[in-house]
Order: structure tokens, then sequence, then C-alpha cells
């Protein structure tokens, strides 16, 4: 059972590790955030399997910190990209501005 967890940790890393061409490549900024929050949740699954695996409760604790990490970098890419947006759209409606 635990070889199985094992081989299924590096399936899941290794499927993961494709999304690290996105983040060195990706067209732009949102994703190259996808790919990071792709490896994240890659690393969390491996994490876990790999607890389960071998009996380890402390890797339990680091894959739920880091899926608590993962979720705050999307909040915070989420507010990010509001606040752009919301800027963007009072530049495009400030008076003394040319019409398209």
């Amino acid at each position: 059972m635990a070889d199985a967890l094992t081989v299924a940790a590096v399936i899941v890393l290794a499927i993961a590790a494709v999304g690290l061409v996105r983040v060195l490549r990706g067209p732009s900024r949102i994703d190259r955030m996808m790919a990071v929050q792709l490896l994240g949740s890659g690393s969390v699954a491996v994490l876990v399997l790999l607890a389960v695996g071998s009996g380890t409760d402390a890797l339990v604790d680091i894959a739920l910190t880091l899926a608590l990490l993962a979720a705050f970098a999307s909040i915070a890419l989420a507010t990010t990209l509001a606040q752009k947006a919301t800027a963007a759209a009072k530049a495009e409606h400030a008076p003394g501005t040319p019409a398209s």
C-alpha cells in the first residue's frame, strides 16, 4: 500500500511539474499565478499521499499550511486584479480624457 501511494505521489508531482513550464513561459501574470496554484495544489496532494503512505502526521500539518498559504495567494491575486480593473474603469471615464 505504501509503495502504491509513493508511486501516486511521484505521478502527481510529475504532472504538477509540467505546470512549471507555464510559470516560466506563461503569456500573462494570471497564467503564471494559476500555474503556481497548480504547483501548490500538487504539492499538497504529494505531501498528503506521502503522509498516509509513511504514517507521518507532520506531513499533513505541512500540507494544510501550504494549502492555507495557497488560498491567501489566490485572494491576493483576485484583490489585485479587482483593484486594477477598478482603476482602469475610473481612468476610462475620467473627465478630460478623449473618447475612443
